[in-house]
């Protein structure tokens, strides 16, 4: 399984940026995605995740600036970020999970730098 994240990069505040995550040798369609965050010094976060649904949820320090959305057929995830703001930098991580019966699967990619400049 491998799930490869794209689309990082250095933009100034008030910019925007799309990240995308290429899903392989997985049942894309049947995974919960979601896109974690590690700012500098600080713990892992979650940014926003879209169930196999397609019900989304998001941190409340991006609601209204970030959209997350899934193509199945593509196996692709994608976070459209906009007005970003310094606080925004950090290493973004995509993450699939399925959990059905004894099976628990929880896969991370390799992650994708954001930098926002003042």
């Amino acid at each position: 399984v491998q799930l490869q994240a794209s689309g990082g990069g250095l933009v100034q505040a008030g910019g925007s940026l799309r990240l995308s995550c290429a899903a392989s040798d997985i049942g894309f369609s049947l995974y919960n995605m979601a896109w974690y965050r590690q700012p500098p010094g600080k713990q892992h976060e979650l940014v926003a995740e879209i169930t196999s649904g397609g019900s989304t949820n998001y941190a409340d320090s991006v609601k209204g600036r970030f959209t997350i959305s899934r193509d199945n057929a593509k196996k692709m995830l994608y976070v459209q970020m906009n007005s970003l703001k310094p606080e925004d930098t950090a290493v973004y991580f995509c993450n699939a999970r399925y959990s059905a019966g004894l099976i628990n699967n929880d896969f991370w990619g390799q992650g994708t730098q954001v930098t926002v400049s003042s």
